[in-house]
């Protein structure tokens, strides 16, 4: 038997890496979502603080955009941004979210935690 290819390897970077929103749930990823609804003034940022906290090891932040709009960025492993991810989805969070929009590229570091902004 052959040794697989490095592309073909768990965890090998190859042309599914986090920039086209392929990698494996444990690679680090960086999740930018714009969250569209109800979403200001009802403490949404603040529970996605908390959400974020519990479900642990993310970096970011949650930030109100002067359009109506919560900017989210994490920064973690990929299983965790999805979870955050499907729970600004859900419908289990403050106000009312009328659609989610996400981009996902390689972790750029610099936070100290998740803040809100």
């Amino acid at each position: 038997m052959t040794d697989p290819t490095p592309s073909s390897k768990p965890g090998a970077p190859g042309p599914e890496s986090a920039p086209t929103g392929e990698a494996e749930d444990g690679a680090p990823a960086r999740l930018t979502a714009w969250v569209r609804g109800r979403v200001q003034g009802v403490g949404f940022r603040w529970y996605t603080r908390a959400r974020a906290l519990e479900i642990g090891e993310l970096t970011g932040f949650a930030a109100n955009l002067s359009d109506g709009r919560v900017q989210v960025v994490a920064e973690g492993a990929r299983e965790r941004c999805e979870r955050l991810l499907e729970w600004l989805r859900a419908g289990d969070t403050p106000g009312r979210v009328a659609g989610v929009t996400e981009i996902w590229d390689t972790p750029r570091g610099g936070y100290e935690g998740f803040e809100i902004r």
